[in-house]
């Protein structure tokens, strides 16, 4: 276990410097002087040439490209952001603080868009070119097609201005999350659905697959234990950009629905130059997506022995 995880952390640390030098320099080739734009919104009075001067070398705008890089590299390590320029908060902080709230609808949809799929993808791999299995594919091509912001308004008029069954918008009890919850499950249902029901269905035509009902296995042992085993490890690698997404923020679904999660927080920093805020969110988020992608990894090979004693043969 211990050599597969060193080979994938040797690619994913140079992916993740690329992604940090990448926001970085977006955020510092951005245009607008965040010292200008940010004491113009805090000052009644256009700021000084020594208000300007004093801001920037506050938040060490003044030095080098190289030396600024550095030094943020240096504290996102350390897991230090830098500081808002709007609200001189720590973004670790302020990051911390949302991802709560975030978690409150993210994991919610992430379990219940997974089990849904799985479920609905076996019943109709199991019941091929029936009426169920057209019927669930073209739900499920409807939701996929169907934008997010547009499945929320769609929630929302049926469920809570027309039928009158849970709030509207905003955050409170357990019943202000369910639109957003449902919203997120729907939305990512449908390809989770379509990839469960093609990879089960190729792995049933497998020669082994007809061995084991050759030999008199049931027909449930052989699809739950056989072949559902194998189908899954396409899935699982979906499933996880799917959750990485879930929690580094659900921008869109948070901004319709007032959730006062990470996404709404990096829409207002995004509008308010805020760079600090942005830079230090598309480093969250990269970092989430690294250690995703290697628990992704490291469930492969519980999934497909070939995967670990393939990896064990190529380095001996």
């Amino acid at each position: 276990m211990m050599p597969i995880v060193a080979r994938r952390l040797l690619v994913l640390i140079p992916t993740w410097l690329g992604l940090s030098l990448f926001a970085f320099t977006l955020s510092t080739l951005s245009p607008g002087d965040p010292a200008e734009l940010i004491l113009n919104r805090e000052l009644d009075d256009p700021p000084t040439p020594a208000q300007l001067e004093e801001f920037r070398e506050r938040h060490g705008l003044n030095d080098p490209f190289v030396m600024q890089y550095v030094t943020f590299v240096g504290d996102s390590l350390r897991g230090d952001f830098g500081v808002s320029f709007r609200s001189g908060k720590s973004v670790r902080e302020e990051l911390s603080s949302r991802m709560g709230p975030t978690l409150q609808i993210a994991l919610p949809a992430f379990v219940a868009s997974l089990l849904a799929a799985v479920a609905f993808g076996v019943v109709a791999a199991l019941r091929r070119n029936s009426l169920g299995d057209h019927l669930s594919r073209a739900v499920a091509l409807l939701f996929e097609s169907m934008p997010s912001f547009a499945l929320a308004y769609l929630l929302i008029i049926v469920l809570s201005i027309k039928a009158g069954w849970f709030p509207v918008a905003g955050k409170g009890g357990p019943e202000h999350a369910v639109l957003p919850v449902l919203t997120l499950t729907l939305a990512t249902l449908a390809t989770t659905m379509r990839l469960t029901r093609s990879s089960l269905l190729d792995v049933l035509a497998a020669p082994y697959i007809r061995t084991a009902r050759a030999m008199g296995l049931r027909s449930r042992r052989v699809v739950l234990t056989l072949a559902l085993r194998n189908a899954l490890i396409p899935v699982v690698t979906v499933a996880g950009l799917i959750l990485a997404g879930f929690v580094t923020g659900t921008v869109i679904v948070e901004r319709v629905f007032a959730w006062p999660g990470v996404g709404q927080y990096v829409v207002d920093a995004v509008f308010a130059r805020d760079y600090p805020v942005v830079t230090g969110f598309v480093v969250f988020t990269g970092t989430v997506f690294v250690v995703v992608n290697l628990a992704v990894d490291l469930l492969y090979t519980r999934l497909d022995p070939r995967v670990r004693f393939g990896r064990a043969q190529a380095s001996t």
